[in-house]
């Protein structure tokens, strides 16, 4: 039952960023959003490009899993 309770506040914590992000980044210039804080570092655009890059592939690899015969196993 407590795993349950952990899964629900992670769900929860993600809807509320869901919500919470678009309307963060409307109230940002562009600048803001394109400047790197450092020359090696990202910019907000950036980083939420690469986190919706992540989400897009992870999302192909959960769906193609379900159906393979024999998933990848990882190990911890």
């Amino acid at each position: 039952m407590g795993e349950n309770i952990q899964i629900q506040n992670v769900m929860d914590q993600l809807n509320k960023w869901l919500i919470k992000l678009p309307q963060e980044i409307r109230l940002m210039s562009e600048t803001e959003v394109t400047e790197r804080p450092q020359p090696h570092k990202w910019s907000r655009k950036e980083i939420l490009g690469h986190l919706c890059d992540s989400a897009i592939n992870n999302l192909e690899r959960f769906i193609k899993i379900q159906y393979e015969e024999h998933p990848y196993v990882l190990n911890g």
